[in-house]
This record gives structure tokens, C-alpha cells and sequence, in this order.
């Protein structure tokens, strides 16, 4: 009789669990804990047990007790900890990415006395975009240059950290800030992707390398990784950016335990006098032009950010990224589809196999990317469940699109947008005559940045709203006729550093208004709910919780949350830089924190920004009743328009085109921007512009990631930068 015990009890506590869960109005952490006594009493692997056992007798924070709790977090562990939501064990929360918490220790009646209980220096001033993940108290959240900080969330101490390394001088390869967007974490590992392309795992206790592998296909060509792996079934998942650049697409699975290659899946397909690696790159063929030779440009659709999973469809979920270059008549005259760019894309992650995809902007021309983060759900349409996936990507349409097999359900236009009046009821876009202009300037809305990027989006199954950053950021384009693949070209951006558009940018000054808001929009009647205006574009990534709540960073360098129902807005603190990523809320000890990595930056901030407070990056932590000292919050030095450097009033013009292909993403108009992460030179000293060779030949500023110009500029060519910035400093000068 003694053996049937175990059983006996383990029948009558499933048998309670399930009477809770008919409870109508049962707190869900209750159910939760209830959930997990239930699956405690089955029988458990050795190591989870003995992870169990080491974690209970180890001091928090120890390397015992990191190793014990972080060796259990497996696709189980993932799914188990959606009930209760104690820990952030995965980058978007869950395998859906759904970033809705059930933890309810804070909600709409208490928020208000939210307060600081750590912050931790992160030693970084540029761009920080990772949510930081947390389990049992240990927190792992990576700064700029893919540094990997692991701290006690229970202390705000640091416990390790790891710098991979990346080459400064490497900086100048990546379109959009040397960022990264965090790490995966999975039985007793960490990966991160260092900005130079290697996927990195690390013991999670010590942050001792443990393998490395490089995943980039050709070193010839810039590509960079700026994303956060996924792991799949012990594999882990992980792509790359570069498109800007003229790069081949693809997405890569790598083994957990040993870094040795699974697969790969290209994402367009590649010279067609090769064989095609597969029926899915020879069917995509068939939609580009050859007489474009697209595969010399590399054809682009990187994934660089978005990889979702469905375990009961075995199937994995891939966002893909522009064309490059971006002027399709350039890459592929006759036109096409263009396939894979900018769509969703099904893959089986055992094999890499494609499955199905749904392109959401046929023959892409304006960098429409569909890598914007996206949410699976289960959602009632028409009177019917269906297995949907939620995104909004570049392009301004809110799409959802049943994902058992890519199935178009419907798309709204969630911002204002000129080149497309709607979808049709297969799924295509209905363009408008400005879509494909490319004799004139032409100011196409949203633009190049997005009515959404990468910034995270969340949806609350309570109120059935996914909560969003959206923005303009104007941009006029215009298509350079004489474009070649790698050639500098006077006046298209960055073209000399490697830039390949194949369009001048703002040749007319844009005319549609900049805004930033957040939005709550109804994926079920497509239609927005409420909103709450930003004073800028560029904000960070939302959390939403069963406490009814929503946060979000902003731009101007605010913290704030908001009732999840109507938008108002509940309490808010400053924190210095502006936001960028998105938070992250978790339980430790019995008690409820939020966390928030900050650290300005982004393609946006590399030149603007919308704080006159500058701060490293930092992690800020918040608890109920906390009254931690915040840190000091240092002025933004902007300085005097920069006076009394000789130039030739004739070397104005040339050293406008000059500026434009070297310099005006990172530094932007000189004495017009107010500069963001990257100094305005239009503020610069006279000490610095005078000398300005040494800066572009001498490497002084290496470290700051400030590329070398030796063999792309000339001598003459310094004088010629020279007359433009100070040119245009006096000529905005006050009377």
C-alpha cells in the first residue's frame, strides 16, 4: 500500500486544481502555485532534481545556487513558468513573446507607490535594447557591444560579466548602433550574439566561455548580429543584419550543448547558375528579375530581430527584413514579388524545412522589414478559435494571419499611410500611384524608420488589446539612377562607408509631422482602443500585466505606466537617458519587481535626441515601498555652435555630398540635430574641426567605435568637410 501513496496524493491534488480553476474570480497566482505543487509530484528527471536540492541548500546568488536554478530552464521550464510568471526566463516572457505577466503584486491600486530599489551601471553611452531576463533573482541583460553583465536582482551587485571583444573599428559595419537586444538562456547556459556575428555560449554561474562559433557566411561582406538567440529544442536560433549593406539573408540553428551547425534556411535565394539549396529558394527565384543580379547585392531579407514558437505545431516563426538594395528597379527590374523579403515565415525547427510564409509588402521598395517583434495568440474572429499570429510591422498595417498554415485574416492600417490604400481579400496590398515613384522625390509615409521597428509590442488576453510604440519619423526619397553595387555615391547616404540604397534621402524636405505614441489596438475589430501621445518618435518597447497595467520608456527619459483599459496614465520617474527596450517585470522572494534597461541610442539616436540629461546605461529596478537615492543625472554638454575655422565658400557644395556619404547618419546636420549618442559637429570645438584629419586618419576616437577613413577620403577631401560644417553652423547662426 505504501507505493500507492505518492499516486493517491498526487490524484487528489489534480483533482483540486482542477475544481480552483472552475472558481470563478480565483487570483491566478494562487492557481499558479497550486499548478506547481501539482507538477511537483510528478516523477522529475535526475536533474532537475538534483538542480531542485542544490538550489534549496545554496546562499541566493551563489554560484551553487545560479547554476542549480538556471540548469532547469529548458522548453518546459519556458511553458510552466506562463502560468505564474514568476520568472523572465525567454526574450519576449514566453514562447508567444506575448511580454503579459500574470504577476498582480503591483496593479492600478498600488503603482503609485512604486519606487527605486537598485539601479546598476551597465558602463555603456551607447544604445542599450535588451529586456533583461530573470530567474530566481539572477538577472542577464547585455549594453552596447554585446557585453553581458549578470547581476543579483536581489542586490542590484554585479556577479559577472563578459566582453566578447568586438572590434571598434567594426562599428561603422552595422546601420543602426552597436546594440544588442539580450540573451537566451537555456540548462545552465547563456548565448549571446556579439555584434561582429559570433554566437557565444557562457556557464551562467561564472561567465566562463564555454563555445564559440562564427556565423557569418562570407567575411567579405558586413554583416552583424544585433539580436537576441532563441532556443528551440536545444537549439539555438539566431540571424543577422546587414541588409543596408548588400548581404545575403538567412537565419542559422546551432546545438546548446555543443555549437555544432543544425541547419540554415536562406531567406532569398542566391546566384541561379548554382544549384539552390533547397525547393524554397528555387521557388523564390522565380520572383526576382536576373537582370538585376540581385544575388551581387546579396538580395537582403536579413532576420535580424523577430523568432517566435508554437510547441504543439512544431513550428518556428521568422520575420524577414528588406531588399537590398532598397530601390526594386535596381535589384529587380522586371519587378516581382521578390520572395522572402519583408514576410512571415513558417520553418520546422528540427530541420529548418520552410514550411509556409505570407509577405506582407510584395516587391519591397521602401525598407519595409516584417522583423518587428511579433506575438502569437489564440483569438475568437468571426465566432471561430484560430491559431493567429499579431504583428505590425514597418509597413503601418496591424496583420493577423492564422499560423497553422499563413493563412491572410486581415490587416488595418494602424498610423496615416500613402502607399497602400489597404489589403485585398488575398492578403496583396492595394499600392497607390506614389508607391513606386522613383523619377522624383517622393515622401512615402510611414518611412524608411518605421511605423513600428523593433521596438517591442505586448498583448493582454484580459483586455484582449496588444499595446504598441508607433511613430512618423519623416523621410523624402528619391531613387539614384546611376547607382552601383559598393561605389560611393556623392549624396546617398553613407554610400562610401557601404551604404547600399540605391536612393538619395530628403533630396525635397520631408512634410508629414514626426510623432510618437503609444497605442492600444483591438486585434479582433482591428481598430485602436486608446492612445497616449509621446513628445517624440523613438520609444521603448511595453510590458503589460494581470495587474492591469502597462509600461513603457520614452524617448524624453521617462518611466511610466499606464491603467491597460483606458490609457490613463497611472505614475512615472525619470531615468536620465532616453528608453529604447522594453521592460521586464518578475517575483523574487514573495515580491513584485519591474525592471528597465536604458541607454539612448538606436539608427534614430545615433544623431537626435529628446533629453538634455545624458547618462551611461543603466538597469533601474522598482519594487512596492522601495525609496532607493536615484543616481546623479548629468547635463547634456551640446556646447557653442563651433566658430572661426577658415574655409573656401566654393568647397561648400562638394563638401555637402562629401558629409552625406560619410558621415550624416551618425553625426547628422551639423548644427540642426542636437546630436544623440554621437556628438553633432556642428557643436564641435574649434579645436576639433581644425583638426578634424587627425580625427578621420588617426584613429583617436577607435574606441568610441569611430570607423578610419585612410583609402575612402583624401586629403582635399578634409578641407571640403570642413567648409560644409562650418558653412552650415554660420549659416543657422543668430543674427
Amino acid at each position: 500500500m505504501q507505493f500507492l501513496l505518492p499516486k493517491l496524493r498526487a490524484h487528489r491534488a489534480r483533482r483540486t486544481l482542477c475544481r480552483l480553476a472552475l472558481w470563478p474570480g480565483l487570483p491566478a497566482g494562487l492557481l499558479a502555485a497550486t499548478a506547481l505543487l501539482v507538477s511537483g509530484l510528478n516523477p522529475a528527471s535526475a536533474q532537475t532534481r538534483a538542480a531542485t536540492g542544490a538550489a534549496a541548500g545554496a546562499a541566493k546568488g551563489s554560484v551553487q545556487h545560479i547554476r542549480a536554478v538556471t540548469a532547469r530552464i529548458d522548453g518546459a521550464a519556458i511553458q510552466a513558468n506562463r502560468a505564474s510568471s514568476r520568472d523572465w526566463p525567454s526574450h519576449g516572457l514566453d514562447y508567444a513573446e506575448t511580454r503579459f505577466s500574470r504577476l498582480m503584486g503591483i496593479d492600478t491600486g498600488n503603482v503609485q507607490r512604486l519606487g527605486l530599489a537598485w539601479t546598476y551601471d551597465l558602463e555603456s553611452s551607447r544604445g542599450v535594447e535588451a529586456t533583461p531576463l530573470v530567474v530566481d533573482g539572477i538577472m542577464y541583460v547585455t549594453a552596447s557591444w554585446s557585453i553581458v553583465h549578470a547581476v543579483d536582482a536581489r542586490t542590484g551587485k554585479r556577479l559577472w560579466s563578459y566582453d566578447p571583444k568586438v572590434p571598434r573599428e567594426a562599428g561603422y559595419k552595422g546601420c543602426c548602433d552597436v546594440v544588442n537586444r539580450g540573451v537566451a538562456l537555456w540548462q545552465g547556459k547563456v548565448f549571446v550574439a556579439s555584434y561582429d556575428g559570433r554566437l557565444i555560449a557562457l556557464d551562467a554561474a561564472t561567465g566562463k566561455k564555454l563555445w564559440e562559433q562564427d556565423t557569418i557566411i562570407d567575411r567579405r561582406f558586413s554583416y552583424t548580429v544585433t539580436g537576441a538567440p532563441r532556443v528551440f529544442k536545444g537549439k539555438v536560433i539566431i540571424g543577422n543584419g546587414g541588409a543596408e549593406y548588400g548581404v545575403r539573408g538567412y537565419i542559422t540553428a546551432y546545438d546548446a550543448s555543443t555549437g555544432a551547425q543544425k541547419w540554415r534556411w536562406f531567406t532569398v535565394p542566391g546566384d541561379p547558375s548554382k544549384p539552390f539549396e533547397d525547393e524554397s529558394m528555387a521557388r523564390a527565384a522565380k520572383t526576382w528579375d536576373p537582370a538585376g543580379r540581385w544575388w551581387e547585392a546579396g538580395g537582403g531579407g536579413t532576420a535580424w530581430d523577430s523568432i517566435t514558437y508554437d510547441p504543439e505545431l512544431n513550428l518556428m516563426f521568422v520575420g524577414t527584413g528588406n531588399g537590398s538594395p532598397w530601390a526594386q528597379k535596381k535589384r529587380s527590374p522586371a519587378g516581382g514579388d521578390n520572395l522572402y523579403l519583408a514576410s512571415l515565415v513558417a520553418l520546422n525547427p528540427d530541420t529548418g524545412q520552410y514550411v509556409w510564409h505570407y509577405q506582407q509588402t510584395p516587391g519591397d521598395n521602401w525598407d519595409f522589414t516584417s522583423t518587428q517583434p511579433m506575438i502569437l495568440a489564440d483569438l475568437q474572429i468571426e465566432g471561430k478559435p484560430r491559431k493567429v499570429i499579431l504583428h505590425a510591422p514597418k509597413n503601418g498595417f496591424f496583420f493577423v494571419v492564422d499560423r497553422t498554415n499563413g493563412q491572410f485574416i486581415s490587416a488595418r492600417n494602424f498610423v496615416d499611410v500613402n502607399w497602400a490604400s489597404g489589403y485585398d481579400k488575398n492578403g496583396r496590398p492595394i499600392e497607390t500611384a506614389i508607391a513606386r515613384v522613383a523619377d522624383r522625390p517622393r515622401e512615402v509615409i510611414p518611412s524608411p524608420y518605421g511605423a513600428r521597428n523593433w521596438h517591442s509590442m505586448s498583448f493582454n488576453p484580459q483586455t484582449g488589446l496588444v499595446y504598441m510604440p508607433v511613430q512618423n519619423a519623416p523621410v523624402n526619397l528619391l531613387d539614384n539612377k546611376d547607382w552601383k553595387f559598393n561605389a560611393a555615391s556623392a549624396l546617398e547616404p553613407h554610400s562610401n562607408l557601404g551604404w547600399n540604397m540605391a536612393m538619395f534621402a530628403n533630396a525635397e524636405p520631408p512634410k508629414s509631422a514626426p510623432f510618437g505614441r503609444l497605442l492600444a489596438w483591438d486585434p479582433v475589430q482591428q481598430k485602436e482602443v486608446w492612445r497616449a501621445e509621446n513628445i517624440s518618435p523613438w520609444n521603448g518597447g511595453t510590458l503589460s500585466t494581470a495587474g492591469n497595467l502597462v509600461f513603457q520608456g520614452t524617448a524624453d527619459g521617462r518611466f511610466i505606466a499606464y491603467d491597460a483599459r483606458d490609457g490613463k496614465k497611472l505614475w512615472e520617474t525619470p531615468v536620465g537617458t532616453g528608453v529604447v527596450a522594453a521592460p521586464s517585470t518578475y517575483e523574487v522572494d514573495g515580491q513584485q519587481y519591474v525592471s528597465i534597461a536604458v541607454g539612448w541610442g538606436g539608427v534614430y539616436g545615433l544623431a537626435a535626441r529628446h533629453t538634455d540629461r545624458q547618462g551611461p546605461g543603466r538597469v533601474y529596478t522598482f519594487a512596492i515601498g522601495a525609496n532607493a537615492k536615484a543616481p546623479d543625472l548629468a547635463p547634456y554638454r551640446l556646447g557653442e555652435l563651433v566658430a572661426g575655422v577658415p574655409y573656401k565658400a566654393e568647397h561648400v557644395p562638394e563638401g555637402t555630398a562629401l558629409y552625406v556619404s560619410n558621415c550624416v547618419f551618425c553625426h547628422g546636420v551639423p548644427g540642426v540635430d542636437r546630436g544623440g549618442n554621437i556628438p553633432n559637429l556642428g557643436y564641435s570645438s574649434q579645436a576639433v574641426l581644425t583638426n578634424l584629419d587627425k580625427y578621420l586618419f588617426d584613429s583617436p576616437l577607435a574606441a568610441n567605435g569611430m570607423p578610419n577613413f585612410k583609402g575612402k577620403l583624401k586629403a582635399e577631401d578634409v578641407d571640403k568637410l570642413k567648409a560644409f560644417i562650418q558653412g552650415t553652423a554660420d549659416a543657422i547662426r543668430p543674427k
